[in-house]
């Protein structure tokens, strides 16, 4: 006797990827980010499978546009440490949007993402680009509408 109420795990091949486009100038940074993160990790298809990578990739434009909620502006700061004394290194996030608007975004959505090889892999999903123009035409993305504020 066989039990046919089996849960069905994904693989890889099975996966089927689509393409999709953001526009972060009419977004909020974090609502933004969640949602990317989520695309990214494949929650939102029925075929999600925690330890296999079932995401779709995320094309973000205009990233350098995007808003920020609350005193963020002025009070949000990138820390790192170079590993010797005194070498904390402290960057404001006005500034890292003049200089890297991309990394911005993308810190936010590795943030959201697991700290696992799987995580890194899915992180790979991501392309964002400080402008309206990308170099993914060929693989015809669809515009996607997130959740506003």
């Amino acid at each position: 006797m066989t039990n046919s109420n089996k849960t069905h795990s994904f693989n890889e091949a099975e996966i089927d990827r689509k393409w999709y486009v953001v526009d972060a100038s009419k977004h909020i940074l974090g609502r933004m980010s969640a949602d990317i993160a989520r695309i990214l990790q494949g929650k939102h298809k029925p075929q999600y499978t925690p330890h296999v990578d079932t995401g779709d990739y995320v094309v973000v434009l205009n990233a350098r546009d995007v808003k920020l909620s609350g005193k963020k502006k002025e009070m949000k700061l990138y820390r790192h440490h170079s590993g010797y004394i005194g070498g904390l290194k402290e960057v404001p996030i006005s500034r890292m949007m003049e200089k890297k608007p991309g990394d911005v975004i993308r810190l936010a959505v590795q943030g959201m993402m697991p700290k696992t090889k799987l995580g890194r892999k899915m992180l790979r999903k991501l392309r964002v680009y400080p402008g309206p123009e990308h170099d993914h035409a060929a693989q015809k993305p669809e515009k996607l509408e997130l959740c506003k504020e």
